[in-house]
């Protein structure tokens, strides 16, 4: 059994990406991040991402930032561009991302 919360190394030069679950074309993350920013995604998979603890700050191509903080969630369509404009310096952000493809949303 693993906890979310757990094994986080102290030193975080970059992003943390741990993947918990994949089957065919769906994946479940661990994302850790503190301090870290990104590049801009255009992924062509839809993402659910989720805060479970600390703070970011998502940007969107179209100028919309979206503040998140621990339970905050959103669905990040595929091709949406964006990208991670801040998180927190001082703690960990903990994010659990899920990535699947369009059409293949849970009936």
């Amino acid at each position: 059994m693993k906890n979310l919360f757990r094994n986080i190394p102290a030193d975080l030069p970059e992003e943390l990406f741990e993947t918990l679950a994949q089957g065919g074309s769906t994946s479940i993350k661990r994302i850790v991040s503190k301090g870290h920013t990104t590049d801009w995604y255009d992924q062509q998979e839809n993402e659910f991402v989720v805060v479970l603890k600390g703070a970011a700050r998502l940007e969107f191509e179209e100028g919309q930032f979206r503040e998140m903080g621990p339970g905050d969630c959103m669905l990040i369509p595929a091709r949406a561009r964006h990208r991670v404009a801040w998180t927190e310096a001082d703690t960990e952000t903990i994010w659990l991302a899920v990535h699947f493809l369009p059409g293949e949303a849970a009936k």
